[in-house]
């Protein structure tokens, strides 16, 4: 008997709240193994609830309105906040950076975004926010875990390797020259994880939106393809944010004459 087609069960307040149990419990084994991670877990846990329960009532408020400047202003405040959510972990003075991370994760996004809109999906309108909101949401995420990714592997590799860099910048290497080797590790490990999930999607897990779309009925062929042009998307436009992002952010690590900044030696 199929199943397919059949109305999705409601989830109210009293089932969300069970779920926090789980974080509970891993809260309960960071406390008993001193791994510093509960309070990153409670608020966590308390902003994931609240701007989802937020985001929930903005998208239904865009569904019914439907215009087109709306939705955009909403994907372009996603972007400022990935923009600055990138540098979290960065140890550079995160205001001079933050253009850096925006614009890239901005242009990345923005490209792929509307690849996949005009020449894919192909929606009636182009700014339909039934699609164009969950897929910049997903496209925008990825590619601000990238460049977080990113921005930090540089900055360690630029610190672990400083004594050669500077040697290549002696003997005559330019900035990007001497940084090559640590851009490729750092672009590298920022598209570990949408390479390692495009190899194992629908064997070891299935991914967000093909399982949301099966539970809302759709049927699993047509979730699959969705699906698959998610899988597709999320590594070109991580690998574009990452790019730019590195690609700006190399040369703030050295002097305009080529040479590694006192600030960041000091810094890193």
């Amino acid at each position: 008997m199929s199943h397919i087609g059949e109305p999705v069960k409601a989830i109210d307040s009293l089932d969300v709240l069970i779920a926090c149990g789980l974080i509970a419990v891993v809260m309960g084994l960071s406390a008993w193994r001193r791994l510093g991670l509960a309070k990153d877990l409670a608020v966590g846990t308390v902003r994931t609830v609240i701007q989802l329960l937020i985001m929930g009532y903005v998208i239904l408020f865009l569904f019914d309105q439907n215009r087109a400047p709306l939705t955009v202003a909403i994907i372009l405040v996603m972007v400022l906040f990935a923009g600055w959510t990138a540098l979290r972990k960065c140890q550079c003075r995160r205001l001079e950076v933050y253009p850096i991370t925006m614009i890239s994760i901005f242009v990345g996004s923005g490209v792929t975004l509307a690849y996949v809109m005009q020449l894919v999906v192909r929606p009636d309108s182009w700014s339909n926010p039934q699609y164009l909101i969950p897929l910049a949401g997903m496209i925008v995420g990825n590619a601000m875990n990238g460049t977080a990714l990113a921005i930090e592997r540089l900055e360690s590799e630029v610190c672990s390797n400083r004594a050669a860099i500077e040697v290549r910048l002696s003997l005559g290497a330019t900035r990007l020259q001497a940084a090559a080797e640590a851009v490729r590790r750092a672009v590298g490990a920022a598209l570990i994880p949408p390479i390692n999930a495009m190899m194992v999607v629908g064997l070891v897990f299935l991914p967000g939106m093909m399982t949301g779309q099966i539970l809302a009925g759709t049927p699993p062929v047509i979730a699959a393809r969705y699906q698959m042009v998610v899988m597709l998307m999320l590594p070109a436009a991580t690998a574009l944010s990452v790019l730019l992002a590195v690609f700006f952010f190399v040369p703030r690590l050295f002097t305009p004459a080529h040479q590694l900044r006192e600030e960041i030696r000091e810094e890193l």
